[in-house]
């Protein structure tokens, strides 16, 4: 039993080592020098949540985005609909990736699994954006103006975002998860 409480303790405190990594990532902003589309924006606040996923598991890598983005909500400059966008879409990012590294734990598991995390946030990404997040972040935009910006500006953006993440955490990852799991 003691075992078993040293564990969930090990992984909470993980947990939140994560998040408050990302956040501190997210606060230092973007690598690139300008924002896609006038809001989009590549950052590095993703890869704990990433790392956390694949270490501890989808449901870890979810609560790592969540965490991040409500202590982001404390300097938010967006009205929340920033870290609702970020929070819904890399959330759904890393809990495909860890649903499918969770199933196959190898390397090709890892570049299948941050292979569908990718895709999942291209499609999704088209499907939150032109239903939930742009109409609360551009209230007087009608459908087919979400709709083109989603296929024209979200779409590409996030296909480059997830493929460079998972390049990142293709090679950070298991140095990362020897000092995670103390091997």
């Amino acid at each position: 039993m003691n075992q078993n409480k040293n564990t969930k303790t090990r992984t909470i405190t993980t947990i939140a080592v994560m998040a408050a990594a990302a956040f501190i990532l997210q606060l230092l902003g973007t690598v690139l020098p300008f924002k896609v589309g006038g809001f989009l924006e590549i950052e590095f606040s993703d890869l704990p949540a990433i790392i956390g996923t694949l270490s501890l598991g989808p449901v870890s890598g979810v609560v790592i985005e969540l965490l991040k983005n409500i202590l982001k909500c404390g300097v938010t400059t967006t009205g929340f609909v920033g870290e609702l966008a970020n929070f819904v879409i890399n959330g759904i990012f890393v809990l495909v990736i860890g649903l499918v590294y969770k199933y196959n734990k190898t390397r090709r598991g890892a570049i299948l699994a941050l292979l569908a995390g990718t895709l999942t946030i291209a499609l999704s990404g088209i499907l939150a954006n032109i239903l939930i997040l742009l109409p609360l972040y551009m209230p007087s935009a009608d459908f087919s103006s979400r709709l083109t910006l989603a296929l024209t500006v979200i779409t590409p953006f996030n296909i480059v975002k997830g493929i460079v993440l998972s390049i990142i955490t293709f090679y950070i990852y298991k140095p990362l998860s020897r000092i995670i799991h103390n091997r």
